[in-house]
This record gives C-alpha cells, structure tokens and sequence, in this order.
C-alpha cells in the first residue's frame, strides 16, 4: 500500500500506531482518508485485524469506513470490528445477557416503543400528559442515562421540586418496566455495558486484550458514557487514537461533552496531538473567514485551515432577518446560478 498520495500530516498520523494520540481534524482535511490508511498501514505492519476496534457513530460512517479499508487491504478487514458504538456494545451483550440479567433474545426498544410504555405509566399515575409530554420524559430519562445516572441517583441528587419527583416517578417505573419485559433502550445498551464491565473484571480484561489497537471517530461528540467505554477498554494497552474536531461539537443536546477531546492529554499525559490543517473542500478566502469566525471560540485547541487550491471568489456577507428568510436566500441563490451557468 502506497501512503503517496497523503499529505506530510495524514502520513505522520498514519504511521503513528503506538501510544495515546489525538488527530484534530479541520473540516474537508481528509480525516476518512487518514483513518482508513491508518487501518490498512497497521495489518500491512503485521498487526492483526482481529485486535484492531475502529468505533463511529453512524451506520453509514462504519459502512463507508469498512468499505474502503477493504478497498486497500481486501477481504481481510472483512470481519473486523469496524461499528458503531451501539452495535459493538450490543454485540459484547449478547453473549453476556444473564451476567447483567437479562434473558437471552432480550428486545430493543425503539422510539415508538419507549413512547408508548411513557404514555401508559403517564397514564396509570393519573398524571397530566400536556404537563408532562411523553417526548419531554423521554428526553430527561435519557439525559441521566448519558450521565451514568440510575433513577435512584437521580431521585437523591436532584433538588426535590413537582418536577423532579415526576420524572423520578416515571424513571423508576419505565427502568422496571423495561426489566421485567426483558427489554433495553438504546441508552441501555451502552449503559449495560458500562456496567458489564465494571462488574466483570474477567470479561473487560478478554475485550481489552483482544483490542489492543482503538480508534474513535467523532471523538468530540462521545459523551460520558461513551467516553467510560472507551477509556475502560485501552486501558490496559493505552495504543488509543481518538479523531476529531473541537470546533464542530453540535450534539451537546444529546450528551456530548467537548471535555472529552479538550482534556484527552489530561487523560492521557503521553498522548501525541496532529493537526490535520490542509483543507480539499473549500476555497482560501472561505478558509480565512472561518478560520478567524472560529478563533473568537473560548474553548478549543486551536488549528489554523489551509488550502493549496487559491483563493477563489470572495465572500459575501447576508445578514438573515431569521431561519427562514436564510432559507429563502440560499435558494434563491442557487436557483440564481444555475440559470447563470444554464445562459
């Protein structure tokens, strides 16, 4: 396999396979790429697929990231775990079901299903569902889960207030519920396996040498329980490389914590940073506006985007009345150049 064709960074990021090491990535700076060629250079230096863990957070990331390492290594990364978080955890618990107590062939509940088991406690407590929405229950349950927080914690530690007792209420009694259905949420499943974990030394220390090798993508958008899975399972060989942007953190309203790649060199003192600056998407000028829209943030590690393309046409500025008269420029602007290029 020929590393020609990346850049001095991608190359550099590549070929660091050993210790702690955090990939900034800037937007259009060919992360998948480098990531990709990361895999395939570890198995060309001898390093087996099977103790290599690639983790992302979409169907589709995995899917094209598994396609492409196969391109480059052939049908040898076909069996690896190249996942999501979800499906990996799901994975590991379904071969460990009765060690968290659960029945083999337990379910998984999906949006619908969890609204409809809300809707039914909602109702046989006599509570007011126009004061308590399914979808905002939902929302605060899932928020503790992210946390790590049981309904039990959650009743101690909040300040004791209409409110809080309600969504305690209906925590304890969902968290049941699902129990005894023989059933999780999606929450669950990476929550399960925390705890899976934490309670089975023997069964973490098969996973943690089994991976001696873990890659995270879209590191920045891990959130705590995410971030517990992860560091639980490198700790034994510390060869984690964690890719991502600390300028595009956009899921803190499901859980994301910047924290986690702001204070990857607390976590990990030895930890290696490579910015990732090149930039194969945009032109200059847009580059230099970003860059100095992005520099006024307070907190992130800092990277500069570039570009050998020029600078292409200048930027214009449109100050948006709202949402939806932005909407309206913007289309009316790519309807404007598509009759200029149709003339």
């Amino acid at each position: 396999m020929s590393l020609d064709n990346l850049n001095q960074k991608q190359r550099e990021a590549v070929e660091q396979i050993s210790g702690p090491l955090l990939v900034l990535a800037g937007a259009g700076s060919g992360k998948t790429s480098t990531m990709t060629h990361r895999i395939a250079y570890m198995i060309e230096q001898g390093i087996s697929p099977y103790s290599i863990l690639a983790v992302t957070f979409t169907n589709k990331a995995a899917s094209e990231m598994r396609g492409r390492v196969e391109e480059l290594v052939g049908g040898v990364a076909r069996d690896m775990w190249i996942m999501t978080f979800h499906s990996m955890c799901l994975r590991i618990l379904r071969i460990y079901p009765e060690t968290i107590g659960y029945e083999k062939n337990f379910l998984i509940y999906d949006t619908t299903d969890q609204r409809t088991l809300v809707k039914s406690i909602i109702k046989e407590k006599g509570m007011n569902e126009k004061e308590f929405p399914p979808r905002y229950l939902l929302a605060a349950i899932s928020d503790c889960k992210e946390k790590g927080i049981s309904a039990e914690k959650y009743t101690e530690t909040v300040e004791d207030n209409y409110k809080t007792k309600a969504i305690g209420l209906v925590y304890r009694e969902y968290s049941q519920r699902l129990k005894k259905n023989n059933a999780m949420d999606f929450d669950d499943i990476l929550l399960n396996c925390v705890k899976l974990f934490e309670n089975n030394k023997e069964i973490l220390s098969k996973y943690q040498n089994r991976f001696k090798y873990i890659m995270v993508d879209e590191y920045q958008d891990t959130n705590h329980i995410q971030y517990s899975l992860i560091s639980m399972m490198a700790e034994a060989h510390h060869n984690l490389c964690v890719v991502g942007d600390d300028d595009q953190c956009i899921y803190q309203w499901r859980g994301a914590d910047i924290r986690n790649i702001l204070d990857f060199e607390k976590s990990y003192p030895d930890a290696k940073i490579i910015r990732l600056e090149q930039n194969y998407r945009s032109t200059g000028h847009i580059l230099a506006a970003a860059n100095e829209l992005i520099s006024n943030n307070d907190n992130r590690l800092g990277k500069n985007l570039w570009t050998a393309s020029g600078n292409g046409d200048p930027v214009e500025i449109y100050c948006a009345f709202n949402e939806l008269d932005e909407a309206r420029f913007v289309a009316s602007q790519i309807q404007q150049w598509k009759e200029d290029e149709g003339s």
